[in-house]
């Protein structure tokens, strides 16, 4: 199930794309803000603070009056959310033994109880060390509240989905980065990421660490590695930036990238297709911890929205841009 959402979707949920935990009733052990991390909950044995022992989410204290806990969760960029992920690794004791969870579009930065709040789940039974997956039907969101009842930790929640930008405040003739997470580019697909996810390089900003980026095992057969993205929206690429930021001994020695206007089917079906896509940016060499620009050495194909990006023989990138006009 995860491999699939991280395939289809992104975390709407993600602080990197401006999101945060804006309110929570209660946050007396863990911080609200950790509920959305990025990164993976940890458990430190022996660790304690000022207010008990320390936990890698957001954790209430144990209610002693009527009621039930809950946070709210303003999303950095607007956006169509396909499903949830709750997830209670590490929580054993002192979870929550249910949660539900409501959706709404504020322009308010903590959206009141009459912001015409949508439940978009039923009431879900909870496991502690846990993680489970809720799809929703529901259209653009701002702002997401989870209830937790009647009080306890949740390690992280995600909310699986596509980003939808405002194209109208953009005007089609204004340059801007085809494939940015923020304007709704996505990773799909990798043949390699075991050190870090595709998606990583449609991210805001340049990478804070080789974690921070995707990268590929030492190859030891013959070939390349590969990965498959998809731009916010179709258009005429103009430039390519191939950042490998923090990558020195481990940086691709080339790379290239092909790109089509349309593709079908399932992530290995673009893939198998894909070999074949026409070039976009012809075979470059690049170097270690390093913003490269490319214009010159670009084809014309036309409008594209899908490429896959060929890094020769293996190694790591930390962020890719594709400047250029909406079709």
């Amino acid at each position: 199930m995860f491999d699939d959402l991280c395939s289809r979707y992104v975390d709407l949920l993600q602080p990197r794309l401006g999101s945060a935990v804006v309110y929570a009733t209660d946050d007396f052990f863990a911080d609200k803000s950790r509920l959305i991390s990025p990164t993976e909950p940890v458990f430190i044995p022996g660790k304690y603070d000022e207010n008990g022992k320390w936990m890698d989410g957001w954790e209430s204290r144990r209610k002693r009056v009527a009621g039930h806990d809950w946070c709210v969760i303003r999303l950095g960029v607007p956006g169509v959310i396909s499903g949830f992920e709750i997830d209670t690794r590490h929580f054993t004791g002192n979870f929550p033994p249910q949660a539900e969870i409501e959706v709404c579009r504020s322009a308010e930065d903590i959206p009141a109880d009459d912001a015409r709040w949508v439940k978009v789940t039923d009431r879900i039974a909870l496991k502690g060390d846990d993680r489970i997956f809720v799809t929703i039907e529901y259209g653009q969101a701002t702002h997401v509240r989870l209830h937790i009842f009647p009080d306890g930790g949740v390690a992280r929640l995600r909310a699986w989905g596509r980003v939808q930008p405002d194209w109208k405040s953009v005007p089609a003739d204004q340059p801007i980065d085809l494939l940015a997470m923020a304007h709704g580019g996505r990773g799909i697909t990798a043949n390699d990421q075991h050190y870090g996810r595709v998606e990583n390089l449609t991210a805001p900003g340049r990478g804070v660490d080789m974690g921070d980026g995707w990268e590929t095992r030492r190859r030891r057969e013959p070939g390349h590695d590969w990965a498959i993205l998809e731009l916010g929206a179709a258009g005429v690429v103009e430039e390519v930036v191939v950042d490998t930021a923090h990558f020195k001994g481990n940086y691709p020695d080339r790379c290239s990238i092909q790109a089509v206007r349309e593709a079908e089917g399932s992530s290995a079906q673009m893939a198998e297709d894909a070999i074949s896509w026409p070039i976009l940016l012809r075979e470059v060499k690049l170097s270690p911890d390093h913003l490269h620009s490319f214009r010159d050495e670009l084809r014309a194909v036309g409008p594209v929205q899908f490429i896959r990006l060929n890094i020769l023989p293996d190694g790591g990138v930390s962020r890719l841009r594709l400047i250029g006009r909406r079709a």
